[in-house]
């Protein structure tokens, strides 16, 4: 089974199909989070980026763990959002 998926997928890459989208998950730093209501103000930012599954941001470890579909969005968008909302991140390693 797993060969067949393999070879599909390098098939429909090869002919122009975009490859099937991944869901994926990132830890952002969010350092700047000061008080109990700046994870509301990160979460809000990050839930209007489109492809947005999940985002649970945490003001005691100072991070956002986001679920997103990487068809849709990209880690620089994620930052993106969260620096327009006034925190900027970088991702956890």
């Amino acid at each position: 089974m797993n060969i067949l998926v393999g070879t599909l997928g390098l098939a429909l890459a090869c002919c122009g199909v975009p490859a099937l989208a991944a869901t994926k998950t990132v830890t952002l730093s969010v350092p700047g989070m000061t008080c109990a209501a700046c994870p509301i103000t990160v979460k809000k930012a990050l839930d209007k980026v489109e492809g947005v599954e999940t985002v649970e941001a945490s003001y005691e470890k100072k991070e956002a763990v986001v679920t997103f579909d990487d068809a849709k969005t990209k880690v620089k968008d994620l930052m993106e959002a969260t620096k327009n909302a006034g925190y900027p991140a970088t991702v956890k390693r």
